[in-house]
C-alpha cells in the first residue's frame, strides 16, 4: 500500500473547478440521451464540449495503464448489464435502457471525476429501483466520510444497504485517490468491516463510486480489453462523486446545478456548488 497524499490548499482549488466541469458535462448531456441516438454520438457531444468549451481534457481518452490497450474514447458509456468501462459505439439507445455515463476531466492538471445513471424513455421498475438503490449506497458511503473514520466504514454501509435491498456488490472494481494523478492510493472498497482499513484524515481526496448488480456479484470481461459486464447478465448501476476529507467531514467536490441532492436516507446537508 502507497502512501495517501494530503492536497494542498492550491490542490483543493484546482480539485474544486475540475470536479465541477465533470459534473457539468452530466449537466450538458442528460437532454441529448433519448431512443434513437448511439453511445457513440454521446461521447462526441461531451468530448466537444469538453474540449470546445471547457477547454479541459478528457482524461480516459488514450489513458493506458499497465497491461491494457489505450482507452479509445473521451468517456465511459456502460449500458445495461455492462458494470463499467463500456467503451461508446454503434449501439443505438431503445426505451427502457439504463446507462451509466462516466466523465472525467483534466483541467490545469487536476482531475474531476464522476458518473450518473441515465434512463431511455421509461425504464423497467428493477431498473430505477436498481438505480436508487446505488445512489442511496453511494450516499450513504460518502456521509462516513470524517477525519477519523476508516474506509471499511465507507465500504461496510454500502454493502450494508445494497445486499439488504437483495443486491450484489462488485468487488473487483473500487474507488480510488484522485488529484492530479488519474488513480492513485487509497482504494475504496464498496464492501468490508466498520474501523478496518485507512484512517481518513482532512486533506484526502478519493472516490465513492459502488458499481452494484441486480443479481449475482460476478462479473466477465469482454473482448475488447475494457468492457465488463455481469455475469449472469443482471442489470448493473453506479454512481460516482468525488470526495474531499475536510476538517469536520466532507465535502463532495463533484457538484453542479443539474446534479441530483443526497437522498435523506444519507441525513447529509445540500452541499453548495462553489465557484
Amino acid at each position: 500500500m502507497g502512501s495517501i497524499s494530503i492536497k494542498t490548499a492550491e490542490d483543493i482549488a484546482g480539485m474544486r473547478v475540475a470536479g465541477r466541469l465533470a459534473a457539468e458535462v452530466l449537466d450538458y448531456i442528460e437532454p441529448f440521451i433519448k431512443p434513437g441516438v448511439t453511445t457513440e454520438e454521446l461521447d462526441r457531444l461531451c468530448h466537444d464540449y469538453m474540449v470546445n468549451v471547457q477547454d479541459s481534457i478528457p482524461a480516459p481518452l488514450n489513458y493506458c495503464p499497465p497491461g491494457y490497450t489505450p482507452y479509445p474514447k473521451a468517456t465511459c458509456i456502460s449500458l445495461n448489464d455492462i458494470v463499467c468501462h463500456g467503451i461508446p459505439g454503434d449501439k443505438v439507445l431503445k426505451n427502457g435502457d439504463v446507462l451509466n455515463i462516466d466523465i472525467t476531466v483534466i483541467k490545469n492538471g487536476y482531475h474531476g471525476d464522476t458518473s450518473r445513471m441515465f434512463a431511455v424513455g421509461e425504464p423497467s421498475i428493477l431498473a430505477r429501483r436498481l438505480s436508487e438503490i446505488t445512489f442511496e449506497c453511494m450516499w450513504l458511503g460518502i456521509s462516513k466520510i470524517k477525519p477519523g473514520a476508516h474506509l471499511g466504514d465507507i465500504g461496510h454501509v454500502i454493502q450494508q444497504h445494497a445486499e439488504k435491498a437483495g443486491y450484489s456488490v462488485v468487488r473487483e472494481f473500487c474507488g480510488h485517490g484522485i488529484g492530479k494523478v488519474f488513480h492513485e492510493e487509497p482504494q475504496v472498497l464498496h464492501y468490508g468491516r466498520p474501523g478496518t482499513l485507512e484512517e481518513l484524515k482532512a486533506g484526502m481526496i478519493f472516490t465513492v463510486e459502488p458499481m452494484i448488480n441486480s443479481g449475482r456479484r460476478e462479473i466477465r470481461a469482454m473482448g475488447d480489453g475494457w468492457t465488463i459486464k455481469t455475469k449472469d447478465r443482471s442489470l448493473s448501476a453506479q454512481w460516482e462523486h468525488t470526495v474531499l476529507v475536510t476538517e469536520t467531514g466532507f465535502e463532495v467536490l463533484t457538484v453542479s446545478p443539474g446534479m441530483r441532492p443526497a437522498p435523506a436516507i444519507a441525513q447529509v446537508p445540500a452541499p453548495s456548488a462553489t465557484a
